[in-house]
């Protein structure tokens, strides 16, 4: 893992002291990885609507037979690449 060091002023220090205090994050370390993970899910749920919004916003068309299976092999790789081990 690598290392990385922020400065933070005193009033922001303090903060991330207090949150740690409270028992939930062991460090600060802690505390800024899930602050990144959920910046890192916002962003993620930010670019689906988006991409949901920019479907229900384009034209209606006819998926054909080639489309399902296209779509179905998509969805069957995506799954067997979250079955691998990371």
């Amino acid at each position: 893992m690598q290392s990385m060091n922020i400065s933070l002023p005193d009033p922001l220090r303090q903060f991330v002291d207090s949150q740690i205090s409270t028992g939930r994050y062991s460090s600060a370390s802690e505390y800024v990885r899930e602050l990144i993970r959920a910046d890192e899910k916002r962003k993620a749920e930010e670019k689906l609507e988006a991409k949901l919004l920019e479907g229900l916003s384009s034209a209606e068309t006819e998926l054909t037979p080639a489309d399902w299976r296209a779509i179905r092999r998509e969805a069957l790789a995506k799954i067997e690449a979250r079955k691998q081990p990371r």
